[in-house]
């Protein structure tokens, strides 16, 4: 019965806070991770036929360090 109503009360707050969300913006939403790696960008459009802005990495400015962390 716990457990019923947790599902129920988890599907209830998942679509209160998605209720103004359009189609459009959840779908540019879900291709977002892949939007800083052209390439890969450029397979997920060839594969699923949708736009993606892909942004350049940024290049190392002349004096900086880039750290991966």
């Amino acid at each position: 019965m716990w457990g019923l109503l947790m599902v129920v009360c988890l599907y209830g707050a998942v679509e209160y806070c998605l209720r103004g969300q359009s189609d459009k913006s959840l779908d540019e939403a879900s291709l977002m991770p892949f939007a800083d790696d052209p390439d890969v960008a450029q397979r997920v459009e060839q594969a699923t036929g949708k736009r993606i802005n892909a942004v350049a990495p940024e290049e190392a400015k002349p004096g900086w360090i880039n750290l991966d962390m």
